[in-house]
C-alpha cells in the first residue's frame, strides 16, 4: 500500500510538473505575441545595441592599385598641396609651392598610414613632404579636410563612377547588412572610420551600403557637409576628432577610441530623441547596453580594447559591454588579431575573430545579436 501510494504521488507530481511546463511555455508565447504587436509606448524602453564599423578592408575592398589610385588617396596628396602649398606661398617660401605631393603609399611607410585616420595622414604626408611640423600643419587640418571632401565630391558629380573605382563590398556585407535593417527595434548601426565625414557618406552611397538603410539617422551634433546633407548617417568619423600627435603610433588606435566613444555618445543622443516621447520611466541614455565594433586593422581592435579599458578604471557606464568582431578580410591574419584581442572579460569586454570576416554565417551571432 506504501508502494502504491508513493508511485501515486510521484506520478502526480509529474503530472503537475508537465502542467506547469507547458503553462510556462503558452505564458512566454503569449508574451512574445503581445510585445511583438504592442507599441512601445506600452511596454517600455528595452536594451539596444550598437554596432559600428570601419570601412576599408570592413565592409569594402579595393585592389591593388586602389592604395595611390583610388581618389580617396589622391585627395590627400590634394589637399596638402592645395592647403599647405598656397600657406607657404603667401609666407614667401616658393619652394613649398612648386613641389608635387606625391601619393601616400610612395611619400609614408605602410605603418603611419594603414589604419590610422585621415587627419593624422594628412599631417604625417605634410611633414615627409613639405617638412612641416605637425604643430605648424595641425591649425590647416580643417581646411585640408575640406578640401579633400570638395575634391571627391566634384569628381563623382563629374563622373559617379569615379569614386566607386577600384572599390566594392566585401562577400557577405550587403547581405548581413539588410538583415540588421530589419533590427532597428533593437540595433542601431553606424560608421567609425578615420575617413572625412562627407567622404564616408560618398563612399557608402556609391557601394551601395546607404540604400541597404542599415545606417541609423545622423545625430543633430554632426555636421551638415553641404551635397551629401541627404546622406548622413549616424557615426563617429576622422573629422571628429585628431590628436595632432604625429609621433606616438599609438595615436593610430587612440584616436579611433575616441571616435567610437563619439559614437557611444551620439547614439545615446538618439535613442533619448526616440524615448522622449515614452510612457516610461527609463532613462533613455541607459538603453544602450552594447557597443560592438567591427574592423580589420590592429588599431580597430586596439581601439575598442581601450574603450573598454577606460570604462573599467573609470568605472563609468558599468552596464555597457563592449565588444569587438575582428575580420580577417584586410592585411592582417587572424592569428595577429586574436593575439591583440587578448582574453575576453564576460559582459566587460568581448572580442571574437572571424577569419571570413562578414562572410562568415556566424557574424550577427558573433555581435551578440
Amino acid at each position: 500500500m506504501l508502494l502504491l501510494r508513493s508511485r501515486r504521488s510521484t506520478t502526480t507530481t509529474s503530472v503537475v510538473r508537465l502542467l506547469y511546463l507547458g503553462l510556462v511555455i503558452w505564458s512566454c508565447c503569449c508574451c512574445d505575441w503581445w510585445y511583438l504587436s504592442t507599441p512601445s509606448q506600452y511596454y517600455g524602453a528595452h536594451a539596444f545595441t550598437l554596432v559600428t564599423f570601419d570601412v576599408d578592408g570592413t565592409l569594402i575592398q579595393g585592389s591593388g592599385q586602389a592604395a595611390e589610385a583610388s581618389l580617396h588617396a589622391q585627395a590627400f596628396s590634394h589637399a596638402v598641396r592645395i592647403v599647405l602649398a598656397s600657406s607657404s606661398s603667401s609666407s614667401g617660401n616658393s619652394n613649398k609651392n612648386q613641389k608635387d605631393i606625391p601619393p601616400v603609399a610612395q611619400a609614408l611607410p605602410r605603418e603611419l598610414y594603414h589604419g590610422s585616420t585621415d587627419g593624422l595622414i594628412l599631417l604625417r604626408l605634410a611633414q615627409a613632404t613639405l617638412d612641416m611640423d605637425a604643430t605648424e600643419s595641425f591649425p590647416y587640418l580643417p581646411q585640408m579636410m575640406d578640401c579633400m571632401y570638395q575634391f571627391m565630391l566634384s569628381q563623382s558629380n563629374d563622373d559617379a563612377s569615379s569614386i566607386g573605382k577600384y572599390i566594392s563590398p566585401l562577400p557577405g556585407v550587403m547581405e548581413h547588412l539588410t538583415e540588421l535593417a530589419n533590427r532597428k527595434d533593437s540595433v542601431m548601426c553606424g560608421l567609425v572610420t578615420g575617413n572625412v565625414e562627407g567622404i564616408a557618406r560618398l563612399k557608402m552611397k556609391t557601394v551601395g551600403i546607404y540604400d541597404t538603410g542599415v545606417l541609423a539617422e545622423a545625430c543633430e551634433t554632426q555636421r551638415i557637409w553641404d551635397g551629401t546633407q541627404d546622406l548622413a548617417f549616424l557615426g563617429g568619423f576622422g573629422s571628429d576628432f585628431c590628436s595632432g600627435d604625429i609621433v606616438d603610433l599609438d595615436r593610430n588606435h587612440l584616436d579611433r577610441g575616441e571616435q567610437i566613444a563619439i559614437a557611444v555618445q551620439r547614439c545615446q543622443r538618439q535613442l533619448a530623441k526616440r524615448h522622449s516621447g515614452t510612457n516610461n520611466n527609463n532613462d533613455p541614455t541607459s538603453l544602450l547596453k552594447r557597443v560592438v565594433h567591427v574592423g580589420d586593422a590592429p588599431a580597430d581592435v586596439l581601439a575598442a580594447k581601450a574603450l573598454s579599458e577606460r570604462k573599467l578604471q573609470n568605472q563609468v557606464d558599468d552596464e555597457l559591454c563592449v565588444g569587438m568582431v575582428a575580420v580577417a578580410t584586410g592585411s592582417y591574419p587572424a592569428d595577429l588579431l586574436q593575439e591583440l584581442a587578448g582574453s575576453p572579460i564576460p559582459g566587460k569586454w568581448e572580442p571574437v575573430v572571424l577569419e571570413q570576416g562578414m562572410g562568415d554565417p556566424m557574424f550577427l551571432k558573433a555581435c551578440g545579436l
